[in-house]
């Protein structure tokens, strides 16, 4: 709409130029508005410009009462603006301040786990290395050279199976020589059995005749001479029986020695014929046809038994009380996942290493259908009942500082009203105690207290820097269990903090509150 008629004050024939309606509203933030009424308010005094340079002939400059309010007008504008924008930071900073001094008259708030000891089980994961439970290097015993060879590696053999044919000529030869010497030596035996009854015979022919002559020298039919003669004759022939005997036993050792040769030699023989020691699988072979072999030098085959397997463990001196023959023992190897593989004790070294202060212990496993292989790398799970089960705390609940491992206890709890006694979470207040503590196995999402807690206490989880002996905090007291896998194969350890703690059916998640410096983070930080 265009107004047309006279102002009041305005000279006959001066028209008021034409004026628009009042501005359209903008729905905008209040500074974005305030510059689009600016820029309207600048637009329009353009346009009266404009439009007195249209209606009069000459231009002419505007009032100084227009002027004013339209400097008032704009001075209006930014001192409106300038408030609006001052405003919404003067709420926020106050709203600050505000935070600022509840947060620091807040007691600091911290999640407390209530601990307890280990299982009634202590499980027990060593590593190890399977062995058959018979390996046998199978040597030359003559030397030759492989004339035959009829098993290679991954065959199976049986006890007496042949393996391979070794030629060694020289052997042969040093047998026939050596039945040669026998039968000399047989001779030579005969020989001196004949000396010996031919001796014998003498002997009695001469105790015959000295008998005689004694006789006769009593009636004096012989003279005392030919007596003495006779006599002497006869003890003659019975040195001589003596001799030949020794003679014939000598014969007849050499007999032996010569029978024995032969069988020696004859058992050399025998090696020229390769034979398995047991039944067992090739494991190893180290010859072909017309190679060249030297006694004792020369390893042939290997022959390994592997329907049963063995492994060495070394178990540390806490576990060494537990362990004892013919207890169960499991064999788990990443190849096969979670299958396990049974075995027991056979038997301990009964002493401990002082090296390494470990109990070298052997296990033995069934292997009938030979899925385990010789040298294969195997984790050995051993479960012993505890004699002092320790205390386990979540394993990032630790400061670890100069002075030694602690853990943060929450006591002088106030007492919880009886209607927030079944509730899964409390708050309540307490003062914090640094309690020193000792350390034993780390099983990453917990960690074993060997000495400075009992069952029951409250521990701080994730303690930050405001933990502090003495300090007044404000407590969650969440009722959670660990997850403790205890190197389980095949499974992985929890990694985060809200994984270490499982809470309970109804409870809130666990939030970790990260610290503001690494000095007092637990181990594996």
């Amino acid at each position: 709409m265009i107004k047309s008629e006279l102002e009041p004050g305005l000279e006959p024939g001066e028209k008021l130029l034409p004026v628009t309606e009042p501005y359209p509203r903008i729905e905008a933030p209040a500074e974005e508005r305030l510059r689009a009424e600016i820029e309207a308010l600048r637009r329009e005094v353009e346009r009266l410009r404009k439009g007195e340079k249209k209606h009069s002939d000459q231009p002419r400059r505007p009032r100084g009462r227009t002027l004013w309010i339209i400097g008032m007008a704009l001075l209006t504008v930014l001192v409106l603006a300038s408030f609006l924008g001052w405003l919404p930071h003067h709420r926020q900073e106050k709203e600050l301040q505000k935070e600022a001094r509840e947060e620091a008259q807040a007691l600091p708030k911290m999640n407390f786990v209530r601990v307890g000891q280990s299982g009634s089980v202590d499980t027990l994961i060593l590593p190890g290395t399977t062995e058959a439970i018979t390996d046998a290097p199978i040597l030359a015993r003559a030397d030759g050279y492989v004339v035959n060879r009829f098993v290679d590696i991954g065959d199976r053999v049986k006890k007496g199976q042949l393996m391979a044919v070794i030629a060694a000529p020289d052997l042969d030869q040093q047998v026939v020589q050596a039945r040669a010497q026998l039968s000399q030596a047989e001779a030579a035996l005969k020989q001196a059995n004949a000396n010996l009854q031919q001796g014998k015979a003498n002997e009695e022919l001469a105790r015959v005749t000295a008998a005689r002559y004694e006789h006769l020298v009593t009636r004096g039919a012989v003279a005392r001479q030919d007596n003495d003669t006779q006599q002497a004759n006869f003890q003659a022939q019975v040195s001589n029986v003596g001799a030949l005997q020794e003679g014939e036993s000598a014969a007849a050792q050499n007999v032996e020695s010569s029978r024995a040769n032969l069988q020696r030699l004859i058992e050399l023989q025998s090696f020229e014929r390769v034979t398995a020691p047991f039944d067992g699988i090739v494991t190893l072979r180290n010859i072909d046809v017309g190679a060249l072999i030297t006694t004792g030098s020369t390893l042939l085959f290997r022959v390994a038994q592997i329907d049963r397997l063995r492994t060495y463990i070394s178990v540390p001196q806490s576990n060494a009380p537990g362990v004892a023959v013919g207890q169960e023992a499991q064999l788990l190897s990443p190849e096969f996942g979670t299958r396990e593989f049974t075995g027991h004790v056979t038997r301990t070294a009964g002493a401990l290493d002082p090296t390494t202060r470990t109990l070298v212990t052997e296990v033995q496993v069934p292997n009938p259908q030979g899925i385990l292989r010789p040298g294969m790398y195997v984790n050995v799970r051993l479960q012993n009942p505890p004699t002092n089960p320790p205390i386990l705390v979540p394993g990032d609940s630790l400061i670890v500082d100069a002075t030694g491992a602690h853990v943060g206890m929450f006591r002088d709890v106030r007492q919880v009203a009886p209607e927030q006694q079944n509730k899964p979470k409390q708050t309540v207040d307490g003062t914090i105690h640094l309690q020193a503590v000792s350390i034993g196995r780390d099983y990453g999402a917990a960690t074993e207290i060997l000495s400075g807690l009992s069952a029951g206490d409250l521990v701080i989880v994730n303690p930050n820097d405001d933990v502090h002996e003495g300090v007044k905090v404000q407590a969650t007291l969440t009722q959670a269990t660990l997850d403790i896998q205890n190197g389980e194969p095949g499974q992985p350890q929890p990694s985060s903090n809200s994984e270490k703690l499982q809470p309970e059916p109804g409870a809130e998640p666990q939030t970790k509150q990260p610290s503001k410096t690494d000095k007092k983070r637990g181990p594996g930080f």
